[in-house]
């Protein structure tokens, strides 16, 4: 069982991925571990990012960083269980550069429609931390969800009125 990721694991391993790799990229930074970087948890289980462009020698280092930090790496974003909320990429604030790679959280309102659309306690505690943070705001939410909602047929798991009962019992 790997260790836990806390701040300073998650930078070590973008310090690490920029070293060893010549290949800009944009990694984004998902779920727990925006949650850790922002000071709202200490730790998260994995260090979930999306990085782009998904090329094949950036990807291979993701085994090595695992086993040299020991910790849980997962691709993983709001991407691969709804569809992109229209502007995600311009909503995903920038965090900081190491060498040839920039850091962002992904799009806080895509992350909160995928922590509501999950709906654990923990991730519900993370969207009263976006929304406490000033990150996330009800009535955008619901505004962007509308914006996409014709297109959940395409992630048959997700309840529409499920989902959108998550949203609209924010306060």
């Amino acid at each position: 069982m790997r260790r836990d990721a806390d701040a300073d694991r998650v930078r070590a391993f973008v310090r690490e991925l920029a070293r060893r790799t010549s290949i800009p990229a944009r990694v984004y930074l998902v779920g727990g571990t925006s949650a850790v970087i922002e000071g709202w948890r200490a730790t998260t289980l994995d260090i979930d990012v999306r990085i782009e462009p998904e090329d094949d020698a950036l990807l291979r280092e993701l085994p090595r960083l695992k086993q040299l930090l020991d910790v849980n790496v997962e691709l993983a974003s709001p991407l691969d269980f709804l569809p992109a909320l229209p502007g995600w990429q311009d909503r995903s604030p920038f965090l900081f550069r190491e060498r040839q790679i920039d850091v962002f959280h992904f799009d806080f309102y895509a992350q909160a429609l995928a922590k509501l659309e999950r709906g654990f306690d923990q991730d519900r505690t993370d969207v009263r931390a976006m929304m406490d943070a000033g990150h996330v705001e009800r009535t955008r939410l619901l505004d962007l969800y509308d914006r996409v909602e014709d297109a959940l047929f395409r992630f048959p798991s997700v309840d529409p009125g499920a989902l959108r009962s998550a949203i609209a019992a924010l306060e």
